[in-house]
């Protein structure tokens, strides 16, 4: 089998390391022979948000790379889609595997659909309900006609039946039948995979580094990217209000994303807090770092993955959304909204910071999703 993974986005690199691994295992197992290639869209391209990520966790190189780099949302999407298809006219994949909710996973899956290339989605069924998020609408498309529907939770499968989109065991699966699977969340399997790494290799905490006077000492954790708030400058200074008020009582790490940095500076909006660290992205293994440290005492973020590595970590988390497609994770109160209100923000936070976590290896799975994904497309 012949398999075209397509990536863009960090989130992607971490969900493409693991089921990459998995397609060695299968390999060295001598099962069913796959043949993996993978397209770099170019979504994210800064080294923070890329190159480390192939670096630090042994993801194959690109045999693609299509430098589609920042623009609007259609715009990026048709740069894509059309590199996509002349990519896939030569490769002649039996399978084009996507992840998740970006604008590279709605070109992946279009420009397969449109050359009748079975589609795998992983990370389906996920729903937040707010179709004025990009995401949104990316996740629903790449459902519909997708051929394989790799759920990371039960909530996901259930979404999906409540569109009309069941299970079809017998059979080529294809958009009209296809194949629905709770195979867990392929994010824990590389979590599980590189913590222990992380804690000996990350040097983020290392003497000599911007950091190294937190060592041991408490902290919270903050990442913001959604266009919702990064390109909204009264939301961006509502945040960075809330940031510098929580830092007076609580140093804030905040690895600043390239586009919120860019409207930053665009806005003029500045902080003099100095308990608000802000600093350059980090790569994975140093983010694995600061999630486990036991000084790490709240997340603060609108990233959907790191609402996950949070709960998976142990650590209470505030987003900085209305709504979350995450939905068990409030349920388990262990996450809450707080949108980007400077007053529900801080509130919340200190809220948040007296509860104890404990993760229930139920609701993400057991850290073998990205073998079942594998074994389940070999077997077609």
């Amino acid at each position: 089998m012949k398999i075209i993974t397509v990536v863009g986005a960090r989130p992607q690199f971490i969900k493409a390391a693991a089921v990459s691994r998995a397609v060695a295992a299968q390999n060295a197992a001598k099962g069913p022979a796959v043949t993996e290639r993978i397209v770099h869209t170019g979504q994210h391209w800064d080294r923070n948000l890329s190159e480390v990520f192939f670096e630090q966790m042994g993801i194959p190189r690109p045999d693609h790379e299509l430098n589609v780099r920042e623009a609007h949302h259609g715009t990026m999407t048709g740069r894509m889609l059309a590199g996509l298809e002349d990519i896939l006219l030569e490769e002649r994949p039996d399978v084009v595997l996507i992840y998740g909710d970006t604008n590279s996973t709605l070109a992946g899956a279009l420009a397969a659909a449109k050359l009748s290339i079975p589609v795998a989605h992983v990370e389906a069924g996920l729903r937040s309900g707010n179709f004025s998020m990009p995401e949104e609408i990316n996740r629903v498309v790449a459902d519909r006609v997708s051929s394989w529907l790799f759920c990371p939770t039960k909530r996901s499968v259930e979404n999906l039946a409540a569109e009309g989109i069941r299970h079809h065991g017998h059979g080529t699966p294809d958009p009209a039948r296809p194949r629905v699977v709770r195979c867990g969340d392929v994010m824990a399997d590389c979590l599980y995979h590189y913590q222990e790494r992380a804690k000996k290799e990350a040097s983020v905490f290392a003497p000599g580094s911007p950091l190294a006077d937190l060592a041991g000492r408490p902290f919270c954790l903050a990442t913001v990217h959604r266009a919702g708030n990064a390109d909204d400058p009264e939301k961006l200074s509502a945040i960075v209000g809330a940031f510098s008020d929580i830092a007076k009582n609580l140093p804030v790490l905040w690895p600043v994303h390239p586009r919120t940095a860019k409207n930053l500076e665009a806005a003029g909006i500045r902080t003099t807090a100095p308990g608000l660290r802000m600093m350059e992205p980090v790569g994975y293994l140093d983010m694995l770092a600061l999630l486990s440290a036991s000084a790490c005492s709240l997340v603060i973020t609108d990233s959907g993955g790191l609402q996950k590595e949070a709960y998976l970590s142990g650590k209470p988390c505030v987003t900085l959304r209305e709504e979350t497609e995450w939905v068990e994770l409030l349920d388990a109160g262990a996450n809450v909204l707080a949108g980007a209100d400077r007053g529900r923000i801080v509130d919340e936070a200190g809220i948040m910071m007296q509860r104890r976590i404990t993760p229930d290896p139920a609701l993400y799975g057991d850290g073998l999703a990205a073998g079942r994904i594998v074994a389940e497309l070999a077997g077609y």
